[in-house]
């Protein structure tokens, strides 16, 4: 088998990628290679009679173990590769087949024979707890039920109640899913489009059976993940299987279609919420209800998500009483996983409404309601999340949008909240010295955020020596002993401080060997080599704050006009990074609000089948974006917090407050209804201000 190499790998990646020198999952080309194609689920809910023709879940046993819970208590829910005694979702595998090309195998698929019996699907989340278990052994589709904070009692001035709804979401990177795997007879090597080349091999070794050690994992350029390549799915462990079968390459690249039913889903969250104040706005104590339709399998974090949207909910501010129930529901969709965010937006979108609500209750402005809710010191809410001190960056926050004279002018909206970094399990980082040059491997993986970028910066500035000798290496399990993954706002921060701590033990190592004769030019000549694992202390938690302003066009419709970021990131890596990485946010944020979502019909089909009827936010619907930042360095050797996450947190609630401003009314689901975006021009003016 041929290994894979990049092309122009010494050059910098502007250089290669304009090029065309990019190398993705779909340019791999292998001797032999095969093309996998997988037969599909029609049906959301149907007993699987019999399977004929390719690769069947009678011959691929393996399964990706999950977990569900009922009242009864713990039951496993196993999530078959290839299912051969029922389905849950549309689009769920069934079957495999091999061809020269992909068109070849598309044309195989027809000769394979799958004859269901339909059952009645439960799709509607809040339905889904009295229904029938969609699983056998299951007592009930309730997956996880949890509490957190203590029940109180209790009466105040204000009192406001409103239940919020976030709809399923597809993650839509510009790159669906993908991977080569290939087998030597010994090692199994996968070619992926990934976040986490080690999170990769960890789940094919598990399903498959092997050793970790026996298989490796290289990450190709990757066009993107938002979440959703974070872990393997069942094509993954299809497509290893056979390549180990045949003792041939085997190719799996998903259609946009693919992409759209099979690609786990973000968001599917209702938060019913209730808060308590006295009439200067004062916050008294909080109860919340949140439910999370997880799909069809507890798989991808899907089970843990409920506890964590309801643990951050009190976000930046001091609520001294709350109480919250988390629940996660089984229906037949497709799994939930993580998306940008992963929980932060949701919790941050139930409590800033909220505090709109108390806002407009007590006539305060929504600033000042913020603000006498900020903390002065650092604190644990009752539901057990940590935070900063938060009224001074507030401050800091409304100064740099200049809000007293934004409010004068135009309708705006405010978010307020709290980024909690991915800081579990540390990161890795590894560096070498050869030939004049520095070879670097982290262990999380870039897919599309430039890490080299900042990676060369700290280098650099720790070893003083130039950028361009200084070369950022595909992820690759069988380079660098260990390592997490790329997601939740962590890569800077703690893959910024494994590379600090590689290159200082990197140059330890060459003072060592060199004594006074050490300099950046003698190190570059010698030959030395470093790997760190960073773990860091202490509370990693920032602050974040929106303003978004909306308008009406020419044509009546309802838009937003104008976000502005005010973000504490600690010390700036590199600043036309961060303004890309918040950007690209903001697109997603306000394609959320507006535009994005996943439907389907009673019987579990997808509605939105195409990228058009998804949503996704086209460049003249981008709002204008304007990018500051907060200079509080955190207590890590470079300087640096989380950011990634920042503007799906805090876009959504500011953008849907201005158009509520802005139309006179309240907004509850997301995305908002187009028909309510243009009421303006069907209603007239003195209508709508009546409302």
């Amino acid at each position: 088998m041929s290994e894979v190499t990049f092309e122009g790998e010494e050059q910098d990646p502007d250089v290669r990628f304009v090029k065309g020198a990019g190398k993705y999952v779909d340019d791999v080309k292998l001797d032999g290679m095969l093309s996998l194609h997988v037969v599909r689920s029609p049906y959301a809910r149907a007993r699987v009679l019999s399977v004929s023709g390719g690769i069947t879940g009678n011959e691929l046993k393996a399964t990706m173990e999950s977990v569900g819970e009922d009242a009864g208590g713990r039951s496993a829910v196993p999530f078959p590769v290839l299912s051969a005694s029922y389905v849950s979702y549309v689009g769920q595998p069934v079957a495999a087949v091999l061809g020269a090309d992909r068109y070849e195998a598309a044309d195989r698929a027809e000769e394979v024979d799958v004859q269901y019996e339909p059952l009645k699907p439960v799709i509607d989340p809040e339905k889904a707890i009295e229904f029938e278990p969609i699983h056998p052994g299951m007592k009930s589709n309730l997956a996880s039920e949890v509490e957190l904070g203590k029940k109180f009692e209790l009466r105040a001035p204000v009192e406001v109640e409103e239940t919020f709804r976030m709809t399923r979401i597809t993650p839509n990177s510009l790159e669906t899913r993908g991977l080569v795997a290939a087998y030597d007879g010994s090692v199994l090597t996968v070619y992926a489009s990934t976040q986490s080349v080690f999170s990769w091999r960890e789940g094919l070794a598990g399903a498959l059976g092997l050793k970790e050690e026996s298989v490796r994992v290289v990450q190709m350029d990757t066009g993107g993940g938002f979440g959703s390549k974070g872990g393997i799915y069942p094509e993954y462990v299809v497509a290893a299987y056979a390549a180990m079968k045949t003792k041939r390459p085997v190719k799996w690249s998903e259609s946009r279609y693919e992409n759209l039913m099979a690609t786990d889903q973000g968001r599917g969250v209702r938060g019913r919420m209730k808060v308590y104040a006295d009439r200067k706005g004062k916050l008294k104590g909080l109860k919340a209800d949140i439910l999370v339709d997880i799909g069809a399998y507890p798989l991808g974090g899907g089970g843990w998500t409920p506890k964590w949207i309801a643990s951050q909910l009190i976000g930046p501010y001091a609520v001294p009483k709350a109480y919250a129930t988390a629940k996660a529901v089984l229906t037949n969709k497709v799994n939930l996983g993580p998306y940008r965010g992963a929980g932060r937006p949701e919790a941050a979108f139930f409590m800033e409404k909220m505090m709109d609500r108390v806002a407009d209750e007590t006539g305060l402005d929504a600033a000042e309601v913020r603000l006498r809710n900020a903390t002065l010191r650092k604190t644990t809410s009752p539901l057990g999340m940590e935070a900063p001190p938060s009224k001074k960056f507030f401050m800091e926050a409304l100064r740099a949008f200049h809000y007293s004279s934004r409010k004068k002018k135009g309708k705006l909206g405010l978010s307020f909240f709290m980024l909690i970094p991915a800081a579990y399990g540390g990161e890795s980082a590894k560096l070498a010295v050869r030939g004049g040059r520095v070879k670097v491997w982290m262990g999380g993986s870039s897919h599309g955020q430039r890490h080299d970028v900042f990676a060369k910066t700290l280098i650099s500035g720790e070893l003083g020596i130039p950028q361009d000798v200084i070369d950022f290496q595909h992820a690759d399990t069988a380079a660098i002993s260990g390592g997490v993954g790329s997601w939740g706002s962590r890569t800077a921060l703690l893959g910024g401080g494994a590379l600090v701590e590689a290159s200082r033990m990197l140059k330890a190592k060459a003072k060592k060997e060199l004594g006074k004769r050490y300099s950046p030019a003698r190190l570059l000549d010698g030959e030395y080599e470093a790997e760190a694992f960073f773990k860091p202390k202490g509370l990693l938690n920032s602050l974040g704050a929106n303003l978004a302003t909306a308008r009406i066009t020419k044509d009546g419709s309802a838009v937003v006009d104008e976000v502005l970021s005010f973000y504490d990131v600690g010390k700036v890596l590199n600043p036309v990074m961060l303004e890309s990485q918040v950007t690209g946010g903001v697109a997603q944020g306000i394609g959320e609000v507006m535009y994005e979502q996943a439907l389907y019909s009673e019987e579990g089909q997808l509605l939105t089948a195409s990228i058009a009827d998804a949503g996704v936010i086209h460049s003249t619907e981008m709002p204008k974006s304007v990018v500051m930042t907060g200079a509080h360095r955190s207590d890590l050797p470079h300087g640096a917090k989380g950011v990634g996450e920042s503007p799906t947190i805090g876009v959504p609630p500011a953008a849907t407050r201005a158009l509520e401003v802005l139309l006179g009314r309240r907004f509850t689901t997301l995305p908002i209804e187009p028909e309510k975006l243009w009421a303006v021009r069907l209603t007239g003016a003195e209508e709508r201000r009546s409302r």
